[in-house]
């Protein structure tokens, strides 16, 4: 099987019915990176809250996270669930983020080794690790969300069992390295998930309308 022209063809379709996402919607590389830590196990709903509410008193930089106290700034993320866990991961990468040099210091590195880096930081897993990859530093990784193995098991394009890095390898290997083509790609996965996704093994919606029987 071409795996490069089904995957084409899928992101196509997905074109088709959604349109392009234009997402992460940020202001900054540092607030895309603050809302990939928000947004562990929530919707984005949920984030939008807590970075609006940190906008609001103007605590989204660096020098203001660090200076707040734990209590204060689980009270500005409250929204997005998990705020005391969350409180802590944003300390850490933040103090983390400011002795490596900030934005500048770290994307003087290569894509492998800043992975390597990130995945080293307390609370970041690899679906983070990768968001911040792909939207805050534009490199050509693929997320693998859960999105992203339900919707491609139902298509029978993975069994929905393999580990996080045989997923992200099959795609970047199977796709030209592509920062536009990967944003896009993982922004239309989440965004027909939360369109069409029933969340029940009887749902068909992707079976019947698979790229693969066309």
């Amino acid at each position: 099987m071409d795996h490069q022209s089904v995957l084409l063809k899928i992101y196509r379709r997905l074109i088709e019915c959604y349109g392009l996402q234009n997402w992460w919607p940020a202001d900054s590389p540092f607030e895309v990176m603050i809302g990939a830590i928000l947004t562990q196990n929530t919707s984005w709903t949920n984030v939008e809250k807590a970075i609006n509410n940190l906008k609001q008193v103007k605590a989204l930089n660096v020098h203001t996270i660090l200076e707040l106290s734990e209590e204060n700034l689980a009270k500005l993320i409250r929204p997005s669930g998990y705020f005391n866990i969350k409180t802590k991961r944003l300390k850490y990468f933040v103090s983390w983020f400011e002795t490596e040099g900030r934005f500048n210091g770290l994307n003087d590195l290569d894509t492998k080794t800043l992975r390597k880096r990130l995945l080293k930081v307390n609370g970041i897993g690899p679906e983070t690790a990768d968001d911040i990859l792909l939207y805050a530093f534009e490199r050509p990784v693929f997320v693998i969300d859960t999105y992203t193995r339900r919707l491609f098991k139902t298509l029978n394009l993975i069994s929905g069992d393999e580990s996080y890095e045989t997923l992200r390898h099959f795609f970047e290997s199977s796709l030209t390295p592509d920062v536009t083509l990967f944003k896009e790609y993982h922004a239309l996965i989440v965004k027909h998930a939360k369109e069409k996704c029933t969340f029940e093994n009887s749902c068909l919606h992707c079976r019947v309308e698979s790229p693969l029987s066309v």
